[in-house]
């Protein structure tokens, strides 16, 4: 399958809002901002290889009370190599990355529309057709996760948005 002719791929991407929220996304320049600091090969490895331009995603707040996703996103850059690896002064600083051979990758993820609500996790659990969503699955941390096309649908239904 050619890039031209890949169908659209969903994702859920997890923010703690005292961190970075959904409102830091949509006052963020041109409503954009580098999903940087992912610190997990499996979550490294969806973004490296598989986010593509125009993926859609959803925004969830994590470690918070309540748990929810909030809005959609849009994949506007592909991967490229995540500056905060190489800043001794960043957090996300690791010393084993290097500019001319990365570990570390990060997007671009531009912010489309608030939910109408937030759609808890409480909620979302016993909803039929999301009993395989990744999000739902007992010890699910990754904070970057595929979500099923149908997953995708039933999710937008639930928060009263049009399915892209």
């Amino acid at each position: 399958m050619t890039p031209a002719t890949r169908s659209r791929r969903y994702w859920l991407v997890k923010s703690e809002p005292d961190s970075f929220s959904f409102d830091d996304l949509l006052a963020s320049p041109d409503r954009t901002t580098s999903w940087d600091g992912v610190r997990n090969f499996q979550a490294r490895n969806s973004m490296r290889d598989d986010m593509k331009l125009g993926d859609l995603v959803f925004f969830y707040h994590s470690s918070t009370d309540p748990a929810a996703i909030v809005g959609i996103a849009e994949v506007v850059r592909e991967s490229y190599p995540d500056h905060t690896a190489f800043d001794r002064q960043d957090s996300h600083y690791d010393p084993k990355s290097k500019p001319d051979a990365p570990t570390w990758m990060m997007v671009d993820l531009r912010a489309r529309e608030p939910l109408p609500r937030p759609l808890t996790l409480s909620e979302l659990r016993g909803v039929k057709g999301l009993e395989k969503m990744v999000l739902l699955q007992k010890g699910s941390r990754l904070s970057v996760q595929p979500v099923t096309a149908k997953e995708w649908e039933i999710v937008c239904r639930l928060a009263g948005v049009k399915a892209a």
